[in-house]
């Protein structure tokens, strides 16, 4: 059921009081208006703080300053008098003991009358009393359909013939954006140069980016890593592979679900965060990154409401790659003990949203402590597979060592040992690799030569791997993978072997 469908059941249905969590107040007034059309003899009322009731000329201006005035204005209302009242930003007065008091009065009333009063507000701010009176809306972003629609009403002004390509282009980068923003970033075009243009996809995507940034809870990140730069983790970037066109139009008409996602589990350090990024770039998808401690706010109800923003941007920008950056800190909380059940709400209506959403937002989560994740997000269902990716063994660290020296010295590859770095280096994380090469290169900058693999090993000789501070983490996750909990994402690698020596 969409929006238009669900908004005017409710108000057939006498709802009296119906609240809709958006920033694009304009649009929503004009769908709230078409819905009120087609029920006929519903006169429609708007209210805001500063200019109190404007639509009817009797009563401009009735209100000002003043909202309990009018709610009163509602009551003293004609029992048989149709009509649908449009509160903008009313939640700021919810909190008034008078304010919440007349709202209650007026739920019981309204039940048998032919009114509704229509909240409109950019978050979702309800105060407990008031949560059984108050029905809310989604008011999704604007959709595909609606977004072609605007574009050609703009372009019609310029005599100018879009090729289809183009338009789906330009509706493909707008997704996600308010028609505000989106009117906004195509008149800028036009004006610049008459007419629309290839270019001014990434007009739109720079603002698409700057939307997100806006938000402060969702980052948008260029992909720019690849799958080869990836050292090892053979199993997993196969598994990546196969699914390459997994969300392609030729993928539904064969009968494939949507891919979900991955849980990637291990230390710290071992490519996880790598692996997000260039799956983005494979499969030439925007890289959404969540920081789930962004969700959590002051305000009663504001972290929900910060939750519900965050998928519907998400599911506005589909498809696309969702990437949540160490996933077990931000919901280690969710015995709810300290907030009130912030945490354990925020986290059933994530995990909810993961093992129920339809459109193609793949969701890439992170875990170091696998201990601290609640056992229903490792239920089935919830991604479609979970990787554990451990230390790289010895031809992985080779590989590794290649990867970053291709990128540093790619002249003068043959002039480095990787083979004997990697058996010099058991137990390192890829990132502690990278950071041996590092001080290598700081070894032979300050003596200024080239940096050797001589100067690797010392450096490799100074620093003490995780495996060693972070032991007893590690041999956790190492039999929780040995007892068939999740897959391994590399190949060739000997978890009972590994498992001993970690003991020794």
């Amino acid at each position: 059921m969409n929006f238009n469908e669900e908004f005017s059941l409710l108000l057939r249905a006498c709802y009296p009081i119906i609240y809709l969590p958006t920033r694009e107040e304009e649009r929503a007034e004009k769908a709230i208006a078409e819905a009120t059309a087609k029920l006929g003899k519903r006169n429609i009322y708007i209210w805001d703080f500063v200019n109190g009731y404007q639509e009817n000329p009797n009563n401009l201006g009735f209100g000002k300053r003043n909202p309990l005035q009018a709610l009163e204005f509602i009551t003293n209302m004609p029992k048989n008098a149709g009509g649908v009242f449009i509160l903008r930003d009313f939640s700021r007065f919810l909190e008034d003991i008078a304010v919440s008091r007349e709202l209650r009065n007026l739920a019981r009333i309204l039940k048998s009358q032919p009114k509704n009063i229509i909240m409109i507000a950019p978050q979702v701010q309800i105060p407990e009393e008031l949560s059984e009176v108050i029905t809310v809306v989604e008011f999704a972003l604007p959709t595909a359909p609606e977004i072609k629609t605007e574009i050609q009403s703009l372009i019609s002004a310029t005599n100018q013939n879009l090729s289809e390509q183009l338009l789906n282009e330009l509706v493909r980068a707008a997704q996600g954006l308010s028609l505000e923003r989106i009117r906004r970033v195509l008149t800028r075009a036009i004006a610049t140069n008459g007419k629309l243009e290839e270019e001014d996809v990434e007009l739109i995507l720079e603002e698409k980016r700057q939307s997100i940034r806006q938000t402060q809870i969702l980052d948008y990140y260029p992909a720019t890593e690849q799958i080869s730069d990836i050292g090892g983790l053979d199993n997993l970037k196969s598994w990546l592979l196969r699914r390459g066109g997994a969300f392609s139009e030729q993928a539904r008409a064969y009968g494939l679900p949507n891919p979900r996602g991955l849980l990637l589990v291990g230390i710290q350090g071992t490519g996880k965060s790598l692996t997000a990024k260039a799956i983005a770039h494979h499969w030439h998808l925007p890289l959404l990154r969540l920081d789930v401690g962004r969700l959590f706010a002051g305000l009663v109800g504001e972290s929900e409401s910060r939750t519900r923003q965050t998928i519907e941007l998400a599911e506005a920008l589909a498809p696309c790659i969702l990437w949540i950056d160490e996933i077990d800190k931000g919901f280690a909380g969710i015995d709810g003990k300290g907030d009130s059940g912030t945490t354990s709400r925020v986290f059933g209506t994530f995990i909810t949203w993961l093992a129920e959403k339809k459109t193609p937002v793949f969701v890439v989560a992170t875990a170091n402590n696998i201990q601290t994740l609640p056992p229903e997000m490792l239920r089935k269902g919830r991604f479609d597979e979970i990787f554990f990716v451990g230390l790289p063994n010895q031809v992985e660290r080779e590989a590794i060592f290649k990867v970053h020296l291709v990128k540093l010295r790619p002249h003068n590859l043959g002039n480095y040992d990787a083979k004997r770095l990697a058996y010099e280096t058991p137990d390192f994380s890829g990132a502690e690799i990278e950071q041996t090469i590092i001080e290598a290169m700081h070894i032979g900058f300050s003596q200024n030569r080239d940096f050797t693999t001589d100067d690797i090993l010392e450096a490799a000789s100074q620093i003490v791997p995780l495996a060693k501070t972070a032991q007893e983490q590690i041999e956790f996750l190492q039999q929780w993978v040995a007892a068939g909990k999740a897959r391994l994402a590399s190949k060739n690698h000997d978890l009972s072997d590994r498992i001993q020596s970690q003991l020794n």
